[in-house]
């Protein structure tokens, strides 16, 4: 999982995730496998800031 979000996320944020809506908007998600990363990103810094990193059944509870 930390190579994933070292390389591939963090060279193409937007291609590898998708943007959450409703009480999640402004966050994405990248999948790899069952599980999902949890993430926003700071356009201006060029920061993704890292939320969460849980199985896919339990990542999007609040």
């Amino acid at each position: 999982m930390v190579q994933f979000i070292a390389e591939p996320l963090a060279e193409n944020p937007y291609r590898l995730s998708k943007p959450l809506r409703f009480e999640l908007e402004g966050t994405r998600s990248a999948r790899r496998g069952d599980y999902r990363v949890l993430l926003r990103i700071d356009e201006p810094k060029h920061i993704i800031v890292i939320l969460d990193i849980n199985h896919r059944a339990h990542v999007y509870r609040t």
